[in-house]
């Protein structure tokens, strides 16, 4: 298992290849990516020729990996995220869980077609800390021509479990 230090330091390592290949928040457009997979989007998106969602930089999480079925986001809850308890707002976790099923399904969507997020489930079972370092990974459980399944979990460098979620996600063909 790896240490924090080896995560903070692996995400580093790609924040850089992201920025020197021109990676920045924002959109992409139609005409960029009607011709490509899901997972060619995101290998795109790791290697800066894609923007990158600007909610992670609101939020303080990165991509770190996306492979077919599977997507790692990593991410540290800062002192503006807390609730009127002092604690992590659940937004947080529902934001994370969000984007890395989410986007584990869009590895798996061939050109032309997209998803969008039908519902999510999120369970908190351990409070984050402001400035600690976690891990959301989302691996697809099924995927069909309309319909798509992911669950997700937000974790620490020990593996202690944060969260969890599941999702649906509908597929559709892109408009032309």
């Amino acid at each position: 298992m790896a240490t924090t230090q080896e995560w903070i330091a692996e995400a580093e390592v790609i924040k850089a290849q992201m920025l020197a290949g021109g990676g920045a928040p924002g959109v992409a457009t139609r005409e960029q990516i009607a011709s490509l997979s899901g997972i060619e989007i995101f290998k795109m998106i790791l290697t800066g020729k894609l923007p990158y969602a600007t909610v992670g930089k609101t939020l303080d999480y990165s991509l770190v990996s996306a492979e077919l079925g599977e997507v790692i986001f990593q991410g540290s809850p800062q002192a503006n995220f807390l609730n009127p308890m002092g604690t992590v707002h659940g937004g947080w976790y529902g934001t994370l869980l969000d984007s890395a099923m989410g986007c584990a399904v869009h590895t798996m969507v061939p050109a032309g077609r997209g998803f969008t997020t039908a519902e999510y489930s999120v369970n908190l079972v351990r409070g984050a800390k402001v400035g600690g370092v976690y891990r959301t990974i989302g691996k697809v459980v099924h995927a069909g021509r309309q319909m798509a399944t992911a669950e997700g979990r937000i974790v620490d460098a020990d593996g202690k479990i944060y969260a969890h979620g599941t999702t649906t996600c509908f597929l559709f063909d892109m408009p032309k």
